[in-house]
């Protein structure tokens, strides 16, 4: 099964606008209705489902041939409710699907940016973006499929709370018809949570069952699980000559995802000039044995572009390409240390190339002893 027809499982991307009316004479502000803040609308999601998939064989070729599939599906809290992370695990007699969905809402739109990944590939779609109105959740894209521009629809439906309903739709004539091509039913597990002890036990089962195998850099990051105080310092200016810091004092969570083979980390630090509340998705491609970094600010609820790299000789080197006040940097994470309880981070921004760096973030860890995995 490709990446693309995976991630539709979860997700379809696209952008949702509302039409507001015009009045001949503008209503008081205190007779408008409040604007939904919707970043709790996948709340009724939290917690373990029993999940039934059915997938069309070939979509749009007048295909009615379907393939079922059984398995589970997780979700759970971030940023207190205001992101979440869904873990699907489902087997069929085309084989077997592990994914991922991290999900963020953003504030100011108001709307939710989902992020999908497979535990083959080690790398996030492109985020699909949409929001729910009456108990409904739309979200639609625009992409390629046997090389045609499609739109493709994502229903989340029928809400209880026990059960909801999820449907992917192609169209090919501008969303004038739709051919439904995915159909998930999840019904709520009532006899067991989902809590952090059980998923940290199967872990670490599974990593005992993996103590045997070639080192390929699937769990370079596994120092990071755990709890951490991290202090750290941030330049207050970046590529302008500035030589003053400000101190944060930090913590954060680590934990494993699809048994240790991926991470998601929760972090909080407060400083004179703010509170910075984040959080980074690790995923590593065992193809390449390479890994992607995706950070997220809960501000803006949107994944900055990967940090894509790998550990030698114990020093963790990414990269990524972005912007700086409207210029094109390279930005470098470097992690040293990591074979203490000290772990040591740096970001720095190059703006020729590589050829010189300058360091404008800095962390020094320390791990928390003496508390278990189960933190929200």
């Amino acid at each position: 099964m490709t990446l693309k027809s995976l991630r539709t499982c979860l997700m379809m991307c696209s952008l949702s606008f509302v039409l507001q009316p015009l009045h001949a004479q503008q209503t008081p502000d205190a007779a408008k209705p409040a604007e939904h803040d919707g970043q709790h609308d996948f709340d009724f999601e939290i917690g373990r489902w029993k999940t039934h998939l059915s997938r069309l064989q070939h979509p749009l070729t007048g295909s009615r041939s379907w393939v079922e599939y059984d398995g589970t599906t997780v979700v759970r809290k971030l940023w207190n409710g205001r992101a979440n992370l869904v873990e699907l695990e489902v087997t069929g007699p085309a084989g077997r699907i592990e994914g991922l969905s991290l999900r963020l809402y953003n504030p100011t739109a108001r709307q939710w940016s989902l992020n999908f990944g497979s535990s083959s590939g080690g790398i996030l779609t492109q985020p699909t973006i949409g929001e729910f109105r009456n108990g409904r959740g739309e979200f639609y894209d625009q992409e390629k499929f046997n090389d045609r521009t499609i739109l493709v629809r994502f229903v989340i439906s029928e809400i209880t709370a026990n059960s909801c309903h999820f449907e992917q739709a192609f169209s090919d004539d501008g969303g004038h018809t739709w051919e439904v091509n995915w159909i998930a039913t999840d019904t709520r597990v009532t006899d067991t949570g989902v809590n952090e002890e059980s998923a940290q036990a199967n872990s670490e089962s599974s990593q005992a069952s993996l103590a045997a195998a070639d080192r390929d850099g699937a769990h370079d990051f596994d120092y990071e699980i755990g709890h951490w105080d991290i202090p750290l310092q941030r330049l207050v200016d970046r590529l302008a000559n500035s030589h003053t810091w400000v101190k944060f004092d930090g913590t954060s969570v680590t934990r494993k995802v699809w048994n240790g083979r991926s991470q998601i980390e929760e972090f909080e630090a407060d400083s004179p000039s703010g509170h910075i509340e984040g959080l980074t998705l690790r995923l590593y491609n065992p193809e390449t044995h390479q890994w992607r970094l995706y950070w997220a600010n809960s501000k803006v609820g949107v994944l900055d572009p990967p940090q894509i790299g790998q550990f030698k000789d114990g020093v963790g080197a990414f990269y990524a390409q972005d912007t700086w006040k409207g210029k094109m940097v390279i930005v470098r994470f470097l992690w040293t240390k990591t074979t203490t309880n000290q772990p040591h981070f740096e970001q720095s921004f190059s703006d020729d190339g590589g050829k010189t760096w300058e360091v404008n973030w800095i962390t020094d860890q320390t791990r928390v002893p003496d508390k278990s995995d189960n933190a929200r």
